[in-house]
């Protein structure tokens, strides 16, 4: 038997973690008992999976830093142009988009929840959620950033932008030094900026992204 063979049992052969089996024990009970249909929850994970989530804000800010045009129509509706590349939806209703300066930095929170654009940004990291972070990001703001590691000079604002029910927020990264000039294949960038922290302005734009 090859070694890849080995590779291959093993794999059919590891435990799933408690979460999972617990999981897989919750839907197999609510479907056995006729509360939800097995294709609609099918239908829910592509969803999330494939139609929804950091890619789709990915690919909004790649188009923003290489279409002139395209960031200009951004920052002036958003809403209007995530819908020109066909994202939009539920909890992306009403977007602002706010770009990156060099002395202001923007931060975006919901005090009050966890308001997130979901269907473009996915859903909301954990942290996002939190109490701690939903007080303190308004509170003291250039603190939260630097137990992030980003830690920003004295001169640059910081300047906080609250989600609500009705509006939430796409803070457009700065465009890193070594996208200014693609190539002629043109930039291969949809998935660099798919980490939450670079859109709602926890992390920089700074390294190149890695060769998949």
């Amino acid at each position: 038997m090859h070694d890849s063979d080995h590779e291959h049992d093993d794999t059919h052969k590891a435990i799933p973690s408690d979460l999972a089996l617990r999981v897989t024990a919750l839907e197999s009970l609510l479907v056995e008992k006729g509360l939800v249909d097995p294709a609609a929850l099918d239908a829910l994970v592509e969803t999330y999976e494939h139609k929804i989530g950091p890619r789709n804000g990915a690919n909004v800010v790649a188009r923003a830093w290489t279409d002139p045009s395209y960031k200009t129509r951004l920052l002036a509706d958003a809403t209007a142009a995530i819908a020109e590349l066909g994202f939009g939806g539920l909890q992306g209703e009403h977007m602002v988009a706010v770009g990156k300066h060099s002395k202001v930095h923007n931060l975006v929170v919901c005090t009050l929840c966890s308001c997130y654009p979901y269907s473009v940004l996915g859903l909301p990291p954990v942290w996002y959620k939190s109490a701690p972070y939903r007080s303190r990001a308004v509170i003291d703001p250039r603190g939260v950033l630097r137990e992030f590691g980003l830690d920003l000079p004295q001169e640059t604002e910081v300047r906080v932008w609250d989600s609500t029910a009705e509006i939430r927020y796409l803070v457009l990264p700065s465009a890193p030094c070594w996208n200014r000039q693609p190539g002629p294949g043109g930039p291969r960038l949809p998935g660099y900026p798919r980490r939450h922290d670079r859109c709602v302005a926890l992390a920089l734009t700074s390294a190149p992204p890695a060769t998949p």
